[in-house]
C-alpha cells in the first residue's frame, strides 16, 4: 500500500475527511478547534498539522506546535525569581517543537484509525512527521511528545525513539462524575461534613456576585476586561511558555460555539472573574480563567469557579472533568484525583541531550502537595 505524509500550515487546507478521522473522538483535533487556535495564536507559537494517508485515504492526523522562547516576554525578565530558570532555558533551548497541545493537559496530539494501521506503525509514522516538519519549518533545540499515561508511553520504545528521554510531570487532575449525581445537591451530599461545609461557606462568600454564561457578543464587548483578568493570573504563574492573544476567547467561542462555554462573574456591571470550559464529547476540559486579585481571597473566586464547573458538568451529564496539572491540592478538595502523565523529550544537540533529563527536572521541578479525600466513602 502507498503511504503518504502531508504537512499543512492552515486549517482550511485540511482534507474534507479530517473531522471524521483525526477529530472523531476529540474536539481538540477538529478543524473547528484548530481554526480557532490558528486565528488566535500566541505571539511565539506556530502550528503544523500532519495528515497520514494510505492509498490516498486519510487514516490519521496530528498537531505539532512550535514555541519560540526568544519571542516570549517571560524569558526576557531579569527578576531574581526568574533567574535560574531563564538561565537554563537560554543555555539549552531557543525553541521547541511539541507533538500535542501545550495549551491543555492530556493526549490531544494525534489520532489514527487503528483498523487500518497498527499502533506500532502509527508511532513510527509520528517520528517521520516530526523529522519532516523539522526539515521543512526549521530545526528546533528541543522536541517533546507530551502527556501520555505510562502504559501508553510504553509504545514509544522503538529504536527510532532511543534518543528520547521519558519524563514525568505534575499529574493531570481528573474528577469522575458519578452517574447517580443528578444535581449539585447530590454531589454535595456525597462530600464529608468538612468539605460540604467548606463548599457551602465558599458559596456564601459569593453572595452579591452574579454568575452568568456569556454569549459571543458579550465576549466581544468584554474582550479588554477579560484579557486584563486573564493576565492577572497568567503573569503571576511561576512559569509560562506563552500568553494568549487578545482575541483568543472570542475566536474560541466563534468557532466552537456551544462546545466552548464561558462563565462570567459580575459585581454590579463589572466583570471580576471568568472561567472557560471545552465540551469534549463525554468529557469537559477546563481551560483558561481570570479573576480580580483583590477579590480572589475574600470572595473565594477560584474555589467557587471549581464548584461551578462541577455543577455544570453534572447538568451536562458528562463523565469526567479534566482539570489539568495546576493547583493540585485545591482541586483534590473538590474530588479530583491525580492521574500520572509522562512525556518524551530530546535535545537536537547530542551532548546536551545526554543530560536532558536532569536539565528538564531543574526547569520543571515537581511540587509537593497533599492529596485530600473529600468524599464520605474515600
Amino acid at each position: 500500500m502507498l503511504r503518504q505524509l502531508k504537512i499543512y500550515r492552515k486549517a482550511a487546507e485540511l482534507p474534507e475527511s479530517w473531522n471524521s478521522v483525526a477529530g472523531i473522538q476529540n474536539i481538540l483535533l477538529t478543524r473547528e478547534y484548530l481554526s480557532a487556535l490558528e486565528d488566535s495564536l500566541p505571539d511565539n507559537m506556530d502550528c503544523f498539522f500532519a495528515g497520514f494517508f494510505l492509498n490516498d485515504e486519510l487514516i490519521g492526523g496530528a498537531l505539532f506546535q512550535y514555541l519560540d522562547f526568544r519571542r516570549h516576554s517571560t524569558f526576557r525578565k531579569d527578576e531574581v525569581s526568574y533567574g535560574i530558570r531563564n538561565f537554563l532555558i537560554r543555555k539549552v533551548s531557543r525553541n521547541i517543537m511539541i507533538l500535542g497541545n501545550n495549551m491543555l493537559t492530556g493526549q490531544n496530539g494525534f489520532h489514527f484509525n487503528l483498523s487500518r494501521i497498527s499502533f506500532d506503525e502509527a508511532v513510527s509514522w509520528l517520528s517521520e512527521a516530526a523529522q519532516k516538519i523539522q526539515k521543512e519549518a526549521g530545526r528546533t533545540s528541543i522536541i517533546i511528545f507530551k502527556d501520555y499515561k505510562p502504559d501508553f508511553a510504553a509504545f514509544f520504545k522503538q529504536d527510532i525513539y532511543r534518543h528520547y528521554h521519558h519524563f514525568s510531570v505534575q499529574p493531570n487532575m481528573i474528577l469522575h462524575l458519578r452517574p447517580e449525581w443528578c444535581s449539585f445537591g447530590d454531589y454535595l451530599n456525597d462530600l464529608s461534613k468538612k468539605y460540604r461545609g467548606r463548599a457551602k461557606t465558599a458559596k456564601k462568600k459569593l453572595e452579591g456576585i452574579r454568575a452568568e454564561e456569556l454569549d459571543l457578543q458579550q465576549v466581544r464587548n468584554l474582550r479588554t476586561r477579560m484579557n486584563e483578568l486573564y493576565l492577572h493570573v497568567a503573569e503571576n504563574a511561576p512559569f509560562n511558555t506563552f500568553f494568549l492573544a487578545d482575541n483568543h476567547f472570542e475566536s474560541m467561542k466563534e468557532h466552537l460555539e456551544d462546545n466552548f462555554r464561558i462563565l462570567g462573574y459580575f459585581s454590579g456591571n463589572e466583570l471580576i472573574g471568568f472561567c472557560t470550559l471545552i465540551l469534549n464529547h463525554a468529557d469537559i476540559d477546563t481551560y483558561f480563567l481570570g479573576y480580580d486579585k483583590g477579590l480572589q481571597k475574600s470572595r473565594q473566586l477560584y474555589l467557587n469557579m471549581l464548584l461551578d464547573m462541577v455543577e455544570f458538568g453534572i447538568r451536562q451529564r458528562c463523565k469526567r472533568i479534566i482539570f489539568g496539572r495546576t493547583a493540585l491540592e485545591i482541586k483534590s478538595t473538590i474530588g479530583a484525583v491525580p492521574v500520572e502523565i509522562v512525556g518524551l523529550i530530546r535535545h537536537n544537540h547530542p551532548v546536551i541531550n545526554l543530560f536532558m533529563k536532569n536539565v528538564f527536572s531543574s526547569v520543571s521541578p515537581k511540587m509537593e502537595w497533599i492529596q485530600r479525600s473529600p468524599f464520605k466513602d474515600d
